[in-house]
């Protein structure tokens, strides 16, 4: 399927990880031009080399830092002079139970909500000047942005503030005609919820295969669901067919949740 995105300018964050790896493939090839950001330098190299396209740049970028966002902003305005599409895709998770003792448990509350959320206001702020009219932002939420999971409050908070965020950002862009919305994936086959799968099969004292058999009875397709599966929702967002849609947040969960 095409989806007129030849030429177009696109930025994707946690590139050089699962589902950010799986977007940049997909975008490369509907002919789009690739800005990819990651924090880690040696995965995010290792992409660009796979890759190989004159049509794939990158920068390694920490998002929680103003400095590091502005030179990436800088970036983008002298080398591409404006972006098509943002794809806020950055993220991290792991178990903040409400009883954890540890010392660092507020520490470690705070940086996965700057991580997941206000990573995504900080880098959609310093673009703005070349986000042009008919661009569009697609932020990574989650299923667990609509539902409570116990254990992982932190995670489930600031994917339900991605949700806000997004709703919030549409009212404020739409009238620079920047749409802004959310995919909110469901079980995604990917390091980081295989190891949440393993603490909540760990908490309750049974195995992985059971819970996640437990999970996929939950869906309507029971099946979890691989990172190439998700691009089409984005290759849609970023397009002009999706005109008609911002301020909303699309389920991916084959029917786990339905919004």
């Amino acid at each position: 399927m095409h989806y007129g995105l030849d030429g177009r300018t696109v930025l994707i964050t946690g590139a050089a990880g699962g589902i950010g790896q799986a977007l940049a493939r997909a975008f490369l090839e509907q002919g789009a031009r690739l800005l990819l950001l990651d924090r880690e330098a040696a995965p995010l190299n290792a992409l660009v080399e796979a890759l190989s396209s004159h049509q794939v740049h990158s920068a390694v970028c920490d998002l929680g830092s103003d400095a590091s966002v502005a030179a990436v902003a800088d970036l983008v305005a002298h080398r591409f002079g404006r972006l098509d599409a943002l794809v806020n895709n950055a993220g991290t998770e792991y178990p903040t139970p409400v009883d954890d003792a540890a010392p660092d448990a507020n520490a470690r509350w705070a940086a996965l909500l700057d991580n997941n959320t206000t990573s995504m206001w900080r880098l959609t702020r310093a673009l703005l000047p070349s986000l042009p009219r008919g661009a569009s932002v697609i932020n990574q939420s989650s299923i667990w942005g609509c539902i409570g999971v116990a254990g992982f409050s932190a995670y489930g908070a600031s994917k339900h503030a991605v949700v806000g965020l997004t709703r919030s950002l549409a009212l404020e862009l739409g009238p620079r005609g920047v749409r802004v919305n959310a995919v909110c994936p469901g079980w995604v086959r990917t390091a980081a919820a295989l190891r949440s799968l393993a603490v909540m099969a760990a908490e309750q004292g049974r195995s992985e295969a059971d819970v996640e058999r437990e999970i996929l009875a939950r869906q309507a397709v029971p099946v979890m669901l691989d990172p190439a599966d998700l691009a089409g929702v984005f290759l849609f967002l970023a397009s002009d067919g999706s005109a008609a849609l911002t301020g909303q947040c699309l389920s991916a969960s084959h029917g786990e949740v339905m919004l």
